[in-house]
């Protein structure tokens, strides 16, 4: 994650909107992470994150026993609250 998001209150955040354990919360990130961190970028070095395939990647860790909902809406919850900072936004 960068260095101007505040992993606790990102935390906090999707723990409100989403009421699941601040816990699970970071393993997913933790996932998800990974996901990007292996992405290949393109030729323009931009990397192109297809949610579904996400999605699909973090509950399939053994670690993870929420299911694809849950998973989906704390994405969600974390790409809201990264939009509302100005770090992050959707490509058509």
């Amino acid at each position: 994650m960068s260095d101007k998001v505040n992993e606790q209150e990102l935390v906090a955040v999707i723990s409100d909107k989403t009421k699941v354990d601040p816990k699970l919360i970071l393993l997913v990130l933790k996932h998800e992470q990974t996901f990007i961190n292996n992405a290949k970028a393109d030729a323009k070095g931009e990397v192109d994150i297809d949610n579904d395939d996400l999605v699909d990647y973090v509950t399939s860790q053994r670690d993870v026993k929420l299911d694809e909902l849950i998973v989906e809406t704390i994405l969600d919850a974390e790409m809201d609250y990264l939009m509302d900072k100005g770090l992050a936004g959707y490509v058509d």
